[in-house]
């Protein structure tokens, strides 16, 4: 498998609406475990209000990524295949709410 970046800007009114399609994802991802395993997700708060996402899957291909959106009704407006992973060092973990 490879690893992929999907770029989703805007795709989300709401938190709230990010989350069931998180859970939308999680549930299509779980029948299509040949194929993809997401990674990570990074939530961004776009200029409009709404919610985007930057997220990193691996996949068997960028036809596996697309059909996985499309079956969960996730939004995608790029896919990117990476070359290669600098890590300088871990993501932050959240401060506490």
């Amino acid at each position: 498998m490879d690893t992929y970046v999907i770029l989703r800007r805007g795709g989300w009114r709401t938190a709230e609406d990010l989350k069931e399609a998180a859970e939308r994802s999680t549930a299509e991802g779980d029948r299509m475990s040949d194929d993809i395993r997401w990674i990570r997700s990074y939530v961004l708060e776009e200029e409009n209000g709404s919610v985007g996402t930057v997220c990193i899957y691996q996949a068997s291909s960028e036809g596996a990524i697309r059909k996985h959106a499309s079956a969960a009704d996730l939004p995608v407006d790029e896919v990117i295949k990476v070359a290669d992973t600098v890590l300088v060092r871990p993501d932050p973990t959240p401060a506490a709410a």
